[in-house]
């Protein structure tokens, strides 16, 4: 269904999962396109990101995250727009811009929270590999991780949004990389195109021991991303020294209270015994600080080659809800992007 001029299709969460999300926590709405007032500007969406962290939002999440999506309001993400009337100086018609519109064909911005993309040929790649995913990946890994040449860097969900760009700045830092990921053609994705040393496929059986046989020498550095299985089977393989940016947990996302064995005596002994350092971060602390960095860094690694990307679209925003559901899932391959409007 394509975008009307005026009317804002909107897709808001009806109702907070229990468990895994479903597409009846989502409905489609049609509003008035609004009106900017002054030091505003209007938007209209062209690309929608859809990320895991998402799935938080939808519950009640407590102090020290983002606040929470309300009940009847439209789901959060980023989003490449154009500016199609602005009252704004710094803003004409017709820039694309990088906001935050949500789920939604047009939204109202102060002009200080977007960036302009300009003449960008991919404006799509500002919401993935020159974007807040890869920009996780490099704060978590070189801040957190600090990858140093021979050592054994693992990383699961090897070919989505952060995974990727994970393994591929390890792989510039000299590392030997490992990563799990979903299916037979992600690993040879990852091994082939993106460079990778080896590729473990987590459906197959035996993953520990076949984890364990492609780290000889242990492991370095684990960017955690699932939890799970995959997080047992790298735990006993941890060094003396070890290093665990910890961005993400989707295969807990959709737990519910107690579900799931006690991982606690085991993650807090190997911590103590083997010096691990286990950080938590939440990539919107960084803006100021390391942003600039990663974009300089970023911009010329890809133009060079030497970070591939890959993004999986869907076209639609009333399939955003599908896409997402899928995504929890691990079917995404690359990063997930919403082509709700031709650019």
């Amino acid at each position: 269904m394509p975008q009307r001029e005026a009317v804002n299709r909107r897709i808001v969460l009806a109702s907070r999962p229990s468990g895994t999300p479903s597409l009846d926590n989502f409905r489609i709405e049609e509003t008035a396109v609004p009106t900017p007032q002054d030091g505003q500007v209007l938007l209209r969406t062209l690309y929608l990101s859809l990320d895991p962290y998402m799935r938080n939002l939808m519950d009640e999440v407590g102090p020290g995250y983002a606040p929470p999506v309300e009940v009847g309001a439209p789901m959060v993400g980023g989003t490449v727009s154009r500016v199609v009337a602005s009252r704004h100086a710094q803003f004409r018609e017709g820039d694309v811009v990088l906001g935050a519109a949500g789920w939604q064909d047009y939204a109202v911005a102060a002009g200080e929270d977007l960036t302009p993309l300009g003449d960008m040929p991919e404006p799509s790649l500002a919401l993935g590999g020159l974007g807040m995913p890869a920009f996780a990946a490099y704060v978590g890994l070189l801040d957190i991780g600090e990858p140093k040449p021979g050592e054994t860097v693992v990383v699961a969900a090897a070919t989505g949004a952060v995974g990727a760009v994970v393994g591929q700045i390890a792989k510039l830092k000299g590392a030997r990389v490992v990563g799990i990921a979903g299916g037979a053609d992600k690993c040879r994705y990852a091994v082939d195109t993106l460079g990778f040393d080896a590729c473990l496929d987590r459906r197959q059986p035996d993953l520990a021991k076949r984890l364990a046989e492609a780290c000889p020498d242990g492991i370095d550095v684990y960017f955690e991303n699932v939890g799970g299985e995959v997080f047992d089977a790298v735990l006993p393989l941890l060094n003396i020294g070890a290093r665990v940016p910890v961005c993400g947990f989707i295969s807990h996302y959709n737990d519910e209270a107690a579900a799931g064995p006690d991982r606690l005596p085991k993650v807090t002994a190997t911590v103590l015994q083997k010096r691990v350092r286990m950080q938590g971060f939440i990539i919107l602390d960084h803006y100021a600080s390391r942003y600039d960095a990663f974009q300089r860094d970023m911009t010329a690694w890809v133009a060079a080659g030497k970070v591939k990307v890959r993004e999986d679209r869907v076209d639609g925003l009333e399939n955003a809800p599908a896409a997402f559901l899928g995504l929890l899932e691990g079917r995404n391959f690359g990063k997930l992007v919403v082509r709700v409007a031709e650019a």
